[in-house]
């Protein structure tokens, strides 16, 4: 098989290339029983692709010797390249479902809030504590991120001097740009924070139709909520398989020593989201709660969602450990913890997002100088709102806030960290989850329904 039709338009001209096709092709088919026939869960699921594919790329690199430049290696070229059809065409997939469901995302959003003065300060409060606190996650993210130096020392570091600064530009001009003039024109520009703007402003228009039109309002308000799903549908359902070849090539095409890169990542991430649930914490004693309480009481509910993957999931019990052992009102509970499950996630949408900003500038040798930073905190805080609390959607987040600072075109360096999404996803959530009881509780008592005589009972 030495034609240039099997060496060039196939790329398959080694029984190793054959063979690992064959069993990736197996794996698949694991993965549709385990997910469709067997009905396992999704976070079960893709920790087995992410164990397959980890396993595959390793059995590669013992078939080959283990070698320096494993791209020259032809059945690693040939198969890494079969491969990258399902990884990073996920990735692909993505990114193009990036614009409408940022757009569905937040007008969800906004129909689901209700009218009167009292949600009228809920929901502002709601809005200020929930972007004040993903903002510090952001910032938390850029610093540690800078202090771990994520992503320097990697191949693709060479390339830096190809890197050009961006041109400065005025706080006011930037704002500016950020409203679409035309939503065509922002769509195909990648302008992701004005696909929110628009989304924000499409679901309050929305909203109001239901003062004259009640009906067409329940259509739409329908409408909108299948779009969400369906959307969301199209971002998770081939995670499961998309692991197994992402993983897979990155240990094939770059060996052991891009897991340490990766490992080095995790490491960061796993700190600053300690540091941030930290902050949770002490944000609570600001407001006079006693944070042991809080501890105590959400113990249960912290451990399902570091094993679930899941905010939305853990909704039910957010709620009731809000109200019922936390003394929140009702009203806020429902309000403020469901609206965290879509917006404002600190785990998965800020301190991720921006450390993923910080690692893409060192892989690329773009420079983090104060426009940057500053960029990174706005972006990844704005688009924060309208991503969905369920596993694998903070890809939605670090593409949102990729694209956001002008980097969608990098978007592909962090299939590393995609690849490797399940180990870093628990304690995300969790830090998600506990964002939302906190926030919840500091809502709460600015409002002044905390019920502290529940809150502090044993």
């Amino acid at each position: 098989m030495e034609s240039q039709f099997f060496t060039s338009f196939l790329m398959i001209s080694d029984w190793r290339t054959v063979l690992f096709l064959a069993v990736l092709a197996v794996l698949f088919g694991l993965i549709h029983y385990l997910y469709h026939k067997r009905k396992m869960g999704f976070s079960l699921v893709v920790c087995v692709g992410m164990v397959a594919g980890a396993l595959l790329g390793l059995v590669m690199q013992l078939m080959a010797g283990f070698p320096d430049d494993p791209t020259k290696v032809v059945f690693i070229k040939e198969t890494t390249n079969w491969f990258q059809l399902f990884g990073n065409g996920y990735i692909d997939l993505i990114k193009m479902i990036v614009i409408p469901l940022v757009i569905i995302s937040i007008a969800h959003v906004v129909i689901n809030m209700d009218s009167g003065k009292t949600m009228s300060r809920l929901v502002k409060r709601t809005l200020l504590v929930t972007l004040v606190m993903t903002a510090i996650a952001a910032v938390i993210g850029i610093v540690f991120g800078i202090l771990f130096d994520v992503g320097s020392g990697s191949a693709i570091s060479s390339e830096a001097a190809k890197a050009k600064p961006k041109d400065v530009v005025s706080v006011a001009s930037t704002l500016r740009a950020l409203i679409p003039g035309n939503l065509v024109d922002s769509m195909v520009k990648n302008n992701v924070i004005g696909m929110v703007i628009f989304g924000a402003v499409f679901g309050r228009a929305i909203w109001w139709v239901k003062a004259d039109k009640p009906d067409m309002e329940a259509f739409l308000h329908k409408l909108i909520d299948g779009l969400h799903k369906t959307m969301m549908n199209m971002a998770l359902d081939y995670m499961p398989w998309a692991v197994i070849a992402l993983l897979a090539n990155t240990i094939a095409q770059k060996g052991l020593a891009s897991i340490l890169d990766v490992g080095i990542f995790i490491i960061a991430l796993y700190v600053a989201l300690i540091v941030q649930f930290i902050i949770q914490i002490l944000a609570v004693m600001l407001h006079g709660v006693n944070p042991i309480h809080y501890l105590k009481k959400s113990v249960a509910l912290l451990i399902l969602a570091f094993t679930s993957r899941s905010s939305a999931g853990c909704l039910p019990v957010t709620i009731e450990t809000l109200v019922t052992r936390l003394g929140v009102n009702q009203g806020t509970a429902s309000f403020v913890a469901g609206f965290g499950t879509t917006a404002g996630m600190q785990g998965c949408a800020g301190v991720f997002p921006a450390m993923l900003i910080v690692y893409v500038c060192h892989l690329t040798g773009t420079p983090l100088d104060i426009t940057m930073l500053v960029m990174t905190v706005i972006v990844v805080t704005i688009g924060s709102l309208g991503i969905a609390g369920i596993p694998g959607t903070a890809t939605m987040a670090a593409s949102v806030s990729l694209s956001g600072v002008g980097m969608a075109s990098s978007f592909s360096l962090i299939g590393p960290i995609l690849a490797i999404d399940p180990l870093i996803d628990m304690m995300r959530t969790m830090v998600n989850v506990s964002g939302s009881v906190t926030n919840s509780i500091m809502i709460d008592k600015q409002l002044g329904t905390l019920d502290m005589t529940k809150y502090n009972s044993h």
